[in-house]
Parts: structure tokens; sequence; C-alpha cells
């Protein structure tokens, strides 16, 4: 993590040079932050774990927009707007347990309060195919959670939960979230309902947000 606040907005200053540098000079700003909870690499890309990752793709497909490294940050980034807000969509770099250390320097170099912080994540406590939203709550183990409750210094972020279903009782936990996603249109369609929930929670707010996907 960056050490001072002047070191993050350096970071971001350097992050907007390499998006605009054929085009006038604007600076990075973001009214909401969306962050995709996974861990990187080929060998993780289509595990249960990594739902999160997959609904940022979904999210980003719509536009074409793509990741990009933001430079000195454990982040890749692409802004975004989403209604009338400028949105930084996020994915981490690093493995799960350190997901806090994506989201909060730039929470707090760009100045976005936990309130509008959208963490989007796999839940073993709800059926696979089920979204759910919330803000806040415990972390139930989620070691992804746990690190951005502990780095953002308060659980009162919103999640966007992903279910992908406890393992059977043979099977640990961290084997289960760590192995091949069950591929079909249920989970396709839950990928999809988490990025719109992203969008509606940004456009239209967290009560009317739960109103619709809770309904799906």
């Amino acid at each position: 993590m960056c050490e001072t606040l002047a070191g993050v907005f350096k970071l971001l200053d350097l992050f907007r040079r390499s998006r605009t540098s054929s085009s006038p000079r604007r600076e990075l700003t973001a009214d909401w932050i969306v962050l995709g909870l996974g861990n990187p690499g080929p060998r993780y890309a289509s595990t249960r774990h990594n739902v999160g990752y997959m609904a940022v793709d979904d999210l980003l497909a719509e536009t074409g927009d793509l990741l990009e490294p933001v430079p000195g940050t454990k982040a890749l980034a692409a802004q975004l707007r989403i209604g009338d807000q400028d949105v930084l969509v996020l994915r981490s770099t690093t493995y799960m347990n350190l997901s806090g250390e994506a989201v909060a320097p730039l929470a707090a170099g760009l100045g976005v309060p936990a309130e509008r912080i959208i963490v989007i994540h796999d839940e073993l406590d709800l059926p696979v195919g089920r979204v759910r939203v919330k803000l806040g709550g415990n972390e139930n183990g989620h070691n992804g959670l746990k690190s951005c409750t502990s780095l953002l210094g308060t659980r009162d972020y919103l999640r966007v939960r992903i279910g992908i279903s406890r393992p059977p009782k043979d099977i640990p936990v961290p084997d289960y979230v760590l192995g091949p996603l069950d591929p079909g249109a249920e989970m396709d369609a839950a990928i999809a309902t988490a990025a719109d929930a992203a969008r509606q929670i940004i456009e239209h707010g967290l009560a009317k947000a739960q109103n619709d996907i809770h309904a799906r």
C-alpha cells in the first residue's frame, strides 16, 4: 500500500496521464468504486472464488472498456460513467486475502466514502445462482472481505453477494472455493445480475436495487 495520501495522488496522476496522453488532461475522479474480488492468474480464472472478477468483466462488457494497471498500486482499473456518476471499476492484483490493498489507497486518494464502495464477491451462505445486496455486516469467514474491512477501517461498505452454496461435508471450504465453477445458464445469469446490481445501486440507490434484485 502507499504510505501517504500524497503518494496515492501521484499514482493516480500517472494513471490519468497514461489514459489521456492524446487527449486534454483531466483529473481522474470517482464518485463510486466497484471492486470485484478474486485471485489473479489463469489457474484461478474459472473458480468459484472468482465470480467477483467475472461480474466486473460483465460490467465492462457493455461499454467495451478495458482494465488497466494503476502504477504503483495493487489494482487494475477502468473508469466508467454510470448514470451521472463517475465510477472506478477495480480488480485486485493481489490474492484474495489481501484484496483491501487494491481498494483502500484509491478510496482514500479519491475521497470515496465506504458507503459508495461496492464489493462483489462469492457467498457460501446463498444457494448457487442467488444474488443478494446489502450494506455492511459480518465477513462470515471470507478473507477478501476481512482484508477490505481491515484496510477500509469499517464494515459499512456495500456488498453484492453471488451465491455458490456450501460444499459437501467431505470437501474443505478452501478446496471448494478454489474449485472450478459449474458452468451453465444459472451462473451466467447470476453474474449478469450481480453486474446489474452494481449499476442499480449507483443509479437508483440501495433500497430500489434490493427490491429489484431480490425479486429475481
